[in-house]
């Protein structure tokens, strides 16, 4: 069975600094047709910084949409002309002043396929040092260690609500538990 959509037109709704809102006409496999309201992202990035303790970074900060003060991973957006991993070594430290070392892909998370193209490149490292904190203008956040066991018992316990931030720390906690890496 043909499982497909076919894009029939597409309309920008709205073009702004880092969404796109698109409202399109698609076809759909038994040939009628449908409607979709796509948000289109230019993807992120995140980082399960380790420590030589097996302490995670970890970053609060408002979250507007949620109106809360949101605990999660290093992250963010991806910047044109950079690798994903480039943007994770970038982002971890004007985040959170560390540099890492020994990164390894933990993969890729869509974060929302239903109406969502943001596509999330997750990274495992270990830290070398140190540095100053280079804040982005307008970006307030305070950083925290956690033990690698509390934070996967954090997300157990549904303390942690961010996905991307879930989806690493438990990917990097099973390779590492696991000998794999």
């Amino acid at each position: 069975m043909e499982l497909t959509e076919k894009t029939l037109s597409s309309k920008t709704i709205y073009d702004g600094k880092i969404v796109k809102l698109t409202f399109d006409e698609v076809m759909l496999p038994d040939g009628t047709q449908s409607k979709r309201e796509v948000v289109n992202h230019p993807g992120g990035v995140t980082v399960v910084a380790i420590t030589d303790e097996n302490e995670v970074l970890f970053v609060r900060q408002f979250r507007y949409p949620y109106k809360e003060i949101v605990l999660e991973l290093p992250a963010g957006k991806l910047e044109k002309g950079s690798s994903p991993l480039e943007n994770g070594k970038r982002e971890l430290l004007e985040e959170t002043g560390a540099i890492g070392y020994n990164y390894i892909s933990l993969g890729v998370q869509y974060s929302s396929p239903g109406f969502c193209n943001e596509t999330i490149h997750m990274y495992m490292c270990k830290i070398e040092k140190f540095e100053t904190q280079q804040l982005d203008e307008g970006e307030f956040l305070r950083v925290e260690k956690i033990p690698l066991a509390r934070a996967v018992e954090m997300i157990l316990n549904n303390q942690i609500f961010d996905g991307k931030t879930q989806t690493a720390v438990l990917k990097a906690a099973m390779l590492l538990k696991s000998g794999a890496v």
